[in-house]
Parts: structure tokens; sequence; C-alpha cells
């Protein structure tokens, strides 16, 4: 009988090693801090946006920032930046005051993309100049239905936008969703206590 206490007991820790190890692996990124900060009112234009995430951000080509003003124009301009939990998007001169918008998207440490707005004020007009036109990248909030950092990127036509939705997807399927891990937790478990009973009637 001790022997049989002593087999559950191992399964038992082993169990809660292995979901020890799946359950931080298997969660998505978190957003721990951004500048500009939601509901920020500011009276200097910034020149980059800087997002802190809770675990480390994947450097893929997927990850993307775009910064809409009042009148629709795209703001953010060059390469977005990755380092760590750390994600940079320089910004060109802002100019109009009024209601900025970021829209981000990121390949988060479980192989899912996370995406979020945050919103801001400029309280006094900047040195930029708008460009007169929508911009096609920045978040689209009056589709219904589709994620407002979900958009295609600058200059990007039908095709690329359906490469984008595509690798969207393929990043959605290379997580290990966690009930995929208890599953096996608990078949492993329920199959230890079943030998451990059949070798506890074969000792009696």
């Amino acid at each position: 009988m001790r022997k049989i206490v002593t087999l559950v007991t191992t399964l038992a820790v082993a169990l809660l090693a292995v979901l020890a190890g799946a359950l931080p692996a298997s969660a998505h990124n978190v957003l721990v801090s951004s500048n500009p900060a939601e509901g920020d009112e500011l009276d200097t234009a910034p020149t980059e946006v800087v997002l802190t995430f809770d675990q480390p951000v994947q450097d893929a080509d997927v990850n993307e920032v775009a910064v809409t003003g009042p009148h629709g124009d795209a703001w953010a301009e060059g390469t977005v930046e990755v380092d760590g939990t750390t994600v940079t998007a320089p910004l060109r001169p802002l100019g109009p005051e009024g209601e900025y918008v970021i829209g981000y998207r990121v390949l988060s440490a479980d192989g899912h993309p996370v995406s979020k707005e945050i919103r801001f004020t400029l309280t006094s007009p900047g040195p930029g100049e708008a460009s007169g036109a929508p911009d096609s990248a920045a978040p689209d909030r009056g589709a219904a239905g589709q994620d407002p950092a979900q958009a295609g990127q600058p200059g990007g036509d039908a095709d690329s936008d359906q490469g984008n939705d595509q690798a969207a997807t393929d990043d959605d399927s290379s997580g290990v969703p966690v009930w995929v891990w208890l599953g096996g937790a608990a078949v492993l478990l329920v199959a230890g206590l079943v030998v451990a009973l059949r070798m506890g009637r074969s000792q009696d």
C-alpha cells in the first residue's frame, strides 16, 4: 500500500510541474504601460510610441503600430522596433490638435497576435502637416466587427492584405491552448491511478 501512495504522490507532483511550465507559456502578452498612455492630454507632440508588455514580444513582420489623427491621417512612420518586452514605433511630427488613436498588433510570446487601441489628446497643434487623405493602414474604426488594429500595412494592395490575414491565422494556430495541457495532464493522472490500483491488487 505504501508503494501505491508513493507512486500516486509522484504522479501528482509531476502533474503540477507540467502545469506550472505550461500555463505561463500559453498566456497572451498583456500591455503593462504605454507612452503616450490612455487618456493622456499632451501640449507637446510625442516623437514616438513606446509600448511595454509583461512578456517578451516576438520580433516578427506582423508587428504593427498605427497612429491615426483627428482627420484620419496616419502619423506613424518608420520601422517598428522590438527589444524584449518593449515595442517602439517612430512618429512623424504631429499636426492638428485633437484626439489621436494608437492601434497596435503584436505577436505575443505564445505565438498569438494581440491588439488594442490607446487614445490620447494633443491640446496644442504640432508642426506637422496632414496629408489630406485618410491612411489605409490606420485602424478602421467605422468597420463593424473589425479589430481596430487589424488593418493592412501602408501601401498594401488586396494581395498583401490577404497575406497579412493569412499570417495572423498561422500565428493563431502556432500557440498551444491551455485546455490541451490540462487534458493531457488529466489523462496521465488517471492512467497512473489505474496502474497503481492494479499493482495494489496484484500485491494483495
